[in-house]
């Protein structure tokens, strides 16, 4: 599955997902979403780490139930243990890593209770940066 071209956002606390393959709009400059969601859900496979589905935390775990349901009638029990649905305010450069790079989502996995509270994060870092814009400001007018 290609998912490199997707890309997802973090903007006034929601998730946006992008497709990266579309050419902005000529009078606005921006791209129409695909997604528009409060949280993020990733649906992976253990083992490899593939991912099998992304999007909202309520569909995404509906097809998780399904898929493994349907792999345990089939007697395909350890597949289907092997399906593992990560959701929540996740930092959005993980949600892409899991996108773009094959496996990493195992990895992430193995760090979820490190992970920083995604919107928090974005949060934390535009305050950081309006205030290094402040501190610039106030330097630039005490050398002047």
């Amino acid at each position: 599955m290609d998912l490199q071209h997707l890309r997802y956002q973090l903007r006034s606390g929601q998730y946006y997902l992008y497709d990266m393959r579309e050419q902005p709009n000529a009078v606005t400059g921006t791209r129409r979403f695909k997604l528009k969601t409060d949280h993020v859900a990733i649906a992976f496979n253990l083992h490899t780490g593939e991912v099998h589905q992304h999007g909202s935390p309520l569909r995404i775990q509906s097809w998780a139930l399904t898929m493994c349901r349907r792999l345990r009638l089939a007697g395909l029990w350890d597949e289907a243990d092997g399906i593992v649905v990560v959701s929540g305010p996740l930092p959005v450069d993980e949600i892409n890593k899991c996108l773009w790079i094959r496996g990493y989502c195992r990895r992430m996995f193995q760090r979820l209770a490190t992970l920083p509270h995604g919107k928090l994060q974005a949060a934390s870092e535009r305050a950081s940066t309006h205030s290094h814009d402040r501190y610039d400001r106030y330097r630039q007018q005490a050398a002047a």
